[in-house]
């Protein structure tokens, strides 16, 4: 396994290295994969790699802090606060995903020479691929049922799976993929159903993206409805929206041929003249 260190919180790190040569040569943008609330290297399996080789380019899939193999958050459920080298510790605070796009990911980034790449986020990771989009130059954006606001819907969906978690068997099949289960699931958990997120809403935030940008989302999505993909169109006019018929809150495991060829081909119309 491979770690990166961002002052002082070790972040797993997984490399995917260009399908050909030419491919490297030709220097084309990496993709960047960006994982759901619950997600992690793992919870991937081998989609990154699969996308990578259907667009022709290399790839970097990293675990937040407090998922898979990267560093725990202690005391993950206590009250926020800073410890002695100023990192977070404690329950998440509700500007947590403008954190992880705007401190920790430039700062990774940067330690993996990666200066614009092609950012692939899920969930929680499409909002924070867009918050990023929305600050820093990138290649492209590509997100999956990304939050662009907060909707009863999403906060209703996280509390079955809380509930889930805590008395069903939804504990146990993600300590598969979690070093700390506990500290993967509870940051997440107490984040979204705290009062303090109720008002998130990055629609505004978001119409600085400049990039080519296309979102994704299943019809049937557990989480949200359609208004947030259709809300980001509404704030960036170019970009694109794929609507999934039979598909849930992952795309990418409920419909991933046409995921595939659609990323496919929208990085092929938009950044042709990389090759």
């Amino acid at each position: 396994m491979q770690t990166v260190d961002i002052d002082g919180t070790f972040l797993e790190v997984h490399a995917i290295p260009a399908p050909d040569a030419s491919a490297a040569e030709a220097a084309l943008p990496p993709l960047v994969f960006l994982h759901e609330g619950l997600g992690s290297v793992a919870m991937w399996r081998d989609w990154p790699a699969r996308l990578c080789a259907a667009t022709g380019r290399a790839g970097w899939v990293y675990s937040r802090r407090g998922y898979g193999q990267s560093s725990p958050v202690p005391d993950v459920r206590g009250t926020p606060r800073q410890d002695a080298q100023g990192r977070r510790i404690g329950r998440l605070l509700p500007d947590y995903l403008h954190h992880e796009a705007l401190v920790v990911l430039p700062a990774l980034l940067q330690r993996l020479g990666v200066a614009q790449p092609v950012l692939v986020g899920h969930s929680d990771g499409g909002t924070i691929a867009l918050i990023h989009a929305a600050h820093h130059p990138v290649a492209a954006c590509v997100v999956m049922a990304p939050h662009v606001m907060v909707e009863p819907v999403a906060l209703q969906g996280i509390a079955r799976t809380r509930d889930a978690f805590t008395t069903g068997g939804l504990r146990q099949r993600l300590s598969r993929y979690h070093a700390d289960v506990d500290c993967a699931f509870w940051q997440w958990c107490d984040a979204w159903l705290g009062e303090s997120i109720r008002g998130f809403d990055i629609r505004d935030e978001i119409r600085r993206i400049r990039a080519p940008l296309l979102a994704i989302q299943g019809v049937g999505d557990e989480y949200a409805t359609l208004a947030q993909i259709r809300d980001i169109q509404a704030a960036v006019p170019r970009a694109e929206l794929l609507e999934l018929p039979d598909c849930g809150h992952s795309p990418f495991k409920d419909q991933p041929d046409a995921v595939d060829e659609a990323i496919a081909g929208f990085l092929r119309r938009h950044l042709a003249q990389a090759r």
